[in-house]
């Protein structure tokens, strides 16, 4: 079983007798000799949806829930209901819009890698892939002869994500998208 300080955002943990997910971990060094690190959870409870955050002590034993995962992919939009389908078996799997809302900024019909993470058979979250690819919808003018050590300036992605691109980059590019911190990594092979 792992300590507080091994558990990472997506794990699927039990506490005080129900599963919960973990969405953020945010560690918290107090200052002071004696004061041992806490890591503080933004957890969701699997079954209802709750949040719950809580703090553990770096080296505080946690229990990992039983989950398994799933390679899918993104099918349709049925109202507030987004639809995966699992690229083995094409069960599909359903999640309500505010479940999967940071993850949304990063899927289109055509991210792959995706994983639906099960627990006790109900689907309770998705695993992006480390680096997505996406379009720029807007964003100023390129520069030419802008090097790549240069100025950013802010892009507008195809799903509504805007972060920071060096100015060489043009709008209709398509850009690798770092999905743990939003971060420019370069343009997309062709």
């Amino acid at each position: 079983m792992p300590k507080a300080s091994e558990i990472k955002k997506s794990a699927a943990i039990e506490h005080n007798g129900k599963v919960y997910f973990v969405k953020e971990i945010n560690k918290l060094t107090p200052s002071g000799r004696a004061g041992a690190s806490l890591y503080r959870m933004r957890m969701y409870d699997v079954a209802t949806g709750a949040k719950a955050d809580e703090s553990f002590k770096a080296d505080e034993i946690i229990n990992l829930a039983d989950f398994s995962r799933h390679p899918s992919t993104f099918s349709y939009i049925d109202g507030d209901e987004y639809v995966f389908m699992d690229s083995e078996d094409y069960t599909p799997y359903n999640f309500n819009k505010e479940t999967i809302e940071d993850e949304l900024q990063f899927i289109n019909e055509e991210t792959q890698g995706i994983y639906v993470l099960l627990v006790d058979g109900s689907p309770v979250a998705l695993e992006l892939p480390s680096v997505v690819e996406l379009e720029i919808v807007e964003t100023d003018p390129s520069i030419k002869g802008a090097s790549a050590a240069a100025r950013t300036k802010p892009a507008t992605l195809s799903t509504g994500l805007i972060i920071q691109v060096p100015e060489y980059i043009a709008g209709g590019e398509k850009v690798r998208v770092n999905t743990t911190d939003k971060a420019f990594m370069g343009r997309a092979e062709k």
